[in-house]
């Protein structure tokens, strides 16, 4: 047996104290441990059993399904149809890169699209799913299920997408719908644009109509895998579809008025109701197939309509501007009689020129028109009768009757992109110019020339504000507007305006009226190979030619014709015309651009287009007119 020594229960003793300090620390820790459970699991069970269901339930939104857009008779503009699509979710971007590459391998994405989807991959929140492709084929949709195991979040969707069975025929009134980009986010806080599969109106009806179009949308509760596939619906909440639109565009006109302006390379076709102001028909040539840009437009297709110098993406109806040449004369009559710097009886010298210093401003007929007054000055369109007139009436008088008959301001039409066209003033022309008003700008004014722009539904406004009475009739392209469930109707039809009244003289009206009548049906109009024999297509009219480039002496004596310059030198062909000529209803504005002339391009167009319309007016159509246009 050994013996016990001194040292060994100094030890043990500093052995039992070690044991009992660990034995000391592991039971703090453990109850450290234990109090943390209990937190986690009773204390806070609700908050952990919440985030945990967050993780399993995904709460997404569903877009609405678009309004339709209709013509007055109920033809439809633009509509929605189904298609297939792939769908992509991610946390927040997380095994993006990967996920990208195998679409790629398997739907030849491209470099654009990769990028794109990369981008609203990792700004993708709360696994919203993001498009990775539209309009799928079935070929595309059996590859992706084939694959469907190496991709992760990826998922068929039946979704919808716009259509427009017209094509370039209304691509300019109906316009397209794209992407939400972040400019259409200012001032709305709607969250349903915030989804990737969101169309917004981009241009015309579909843009100026978009908030009533778009609807509210709906909520879907589904249960995900832990790779955010889906597993299965919980519950859902449909959306309300947005407002159907009534137009009150006539279709078949429209088609009628593209096939007049068919033969030449672009222009444009306004027809308004003088009464109610509805635009029945707006045709700009050439269009665009809004399709393109509602399937997502390529590259090279964009670029293609870019380049194009008959600019199809330009609704030549509200944003083209042209100097509106003799179309303008009833402008300038008008502010002449009204301030009485002429009466009805003045009669003004022509001898084919008119001096100012040492310039001289031609008549566009060489001998000239000898003694002419209002009524026939605007059948011949006499131009020296309204520079005189013009000069006498000043520039802010004209002004200010062109400001009355719907120039130099926009409209209330509604539509994007429309132009205010130029109404110039001598204030403008200081601030603008540098300059001084001068008494050649004054003259250049009276014939529509010079700084003088306007747009061919500018000179419809203002030939149905002469037509109708003088009244401040505004043009309106929405007939009604309805959600799904209500009926669409249109109003009941007015037989006289509405709108305020311009407080013109009803005689000077009158007098520009017959001058406008004699145009078209007496001998020396400029327009008398229009007339119609039939009295109950009778109508009433005014020629324009619009210079691009000012013609110079050398080339007046040289004799140079306008089918000798390039085409983009040449005159704009204007015509303005309202009928039936005794009870005006419609008024049409045609400008064909380096048309020539009025008389010889527009004319015919014009005239055509109008007695199709009168045809067609509901509240004259008997059998007759059926006959006549059935043929």
């Amino acid at each position: 047996m050994k013996p016990f020594r001194k040292g060994d229960g100094e030890r043990s003793g500093l052995f039992t104290r070690r044991a009992l300090l660990l034995a000391g620390v592991q039971g703090v820790l453990l109850s450290a441990l234990a109090g943390r459970l209990y937190q986690l699991q009773v204390l806070e069970t609700q908050r952990f059993s919440t985030l945990a269901e967050e993780n399993r339930i995904n709460l997404r939104l569903l877009p609405p399904s678009r309004g339709l857009i209709f013509d007055r008779t109920g033809q439809p503009l633009a509509v929605n149809r189904n298609n297939f699509r792939a769908m992509a979710t991610s946390d927040r971007g997380r095994g993006a890169d990967v996920l990208v590459e195998r679409l790629d391998q398997i739907l030849g994405l491209g470099a654009t699209e990769r990028n794109r989807l990369l981008r609203d991959l990792r700004r993708s929140r709360n696994a919203q799913p993001v498009v990775v492709r539209e309009n799928l084929g079935w070929e595309e949709v059996a590859r992706l299920e084939f694959n469907a195991p190496d991709l992760p979040g990826v998922f068929i969707d039946l979704g919808q997408s716009r259509d427009y069975p017209e094509g370039e025929l209304m691509s300019h009134i109906i316009g397209y719908t794209g992407r939400v980009a972040d400019e259409d986010l200012a001032g709305r806080d709607d969250p349903v644009l915030q989804l990737a599969t969101m169309r917004f109106g981009k241009k015309g009806v579909e843009r100026s109509l978009e908030d009533d179009l778009r609807g509210r949308a709906g909520a879907v509760q589904v249960e995900v895998n832990a790779v955010g596939r889906v597993v299965r619906e919980l519950d859902r909440t449909e959306g309300q579809p947005g407002s159907n639109a009534l137009l009150t565009i006539d279709l078949d006109l429209q088609r009628f008025a593209a096939e007049k302006m068919k033969e030449h390379q672009s222009g444009s076709v306004v027809v308004l109701d003088v009464v109610t102001g509805d635009v029945i028909a707006m045709a700009s040539t050439p269009g665009f197939d809004p399709s393109t840009f509602a399937r997502g437009i390529t590259q090279g297709e964009w670029r293609e309509l870019l380049d194009n110098p008959e600019r199809p993406l330009h609704n030549k109806a509200i944003a083209g501007v042209y100097p509106p040449g003799s179309t303008y004369k009833m402008v300038t009559a008008l502010a002449a009689l009204e301030s009485k710097a002429i009466d009805p009886w003045t009669r003004l010298p022509c001898l084919g020129f008119l001096e100012l210093g040492n310039i001289k401003f031609h008549c566009w007929l060489k001998g000239g028109h000898g003694s002419t007054n209002v009524v026939e000055a605007i059948a011949s369109s006499c131009d020296c009768f309204f520079y005189e007139a013009a000069r006498r009436a000043g520039v802010d008088r004209i002004s200010d009757m062109a400001v009355r008959l719907g120039f130099g301001r926009m409209s209330e039409l509604g539509l994007p992109g429309e132009s205010a066209g130029n109404q110039p003033t001598r204030a403008w022309k200081q601030e603008k110019v540098g300059k001084p008003w001068q008494h050649g700008d004054t003259f250049n004014l009276g014939i529509g020339q010079g700084y003088m722009t306007s747009t061919p539904l500018q000179l419809a406004i203002m030939t149905a504000r002469i037509a109708n009475g003088g009244y401040e009739v505004q043009p309106n392209l929405l007939l009604a507007k309805a959600t799904p469930r209500e009926e669409l109707t249109p109003p009941p039809a007015r037989a006289k305006p509405t709108a305020p009244s311009l407080r013109l003289n009803p005689q000077h009206l009158a007098l520009i009226r017959d001058g406008m009548k004699d145009v078209v049906n007496t001998g020396h109009g400029t327009a008398n190979h229009l007339r119609q024999r039939d009295p109950a297509l009778m109508f009433a009219g005014k020629t324009g030619t619009a210079q691009v480039k000012r013609i110079t002496e050398r080339e007046r004596d040289m004799g140079i014709t306008q089918d000798q310059l390039p085409w983009h030198l040449r005159h704009h062909a204007l015509f303005v015309c309202f009928g039936p000529v005794d009870n005006p209803r419609y008024a049409c504005a045609v400008i064909v651009e380096h048309g020539q002339g009025g008389g010889k391009t527009a004319g015919p167009i014009g005239r055509d287009v109008l007695v199709e319309t009168i045809k067609r007016d509901p509240s004259r159509r008997n059998d007759r007119f059926r006959k006549m246009a059935s043929r």
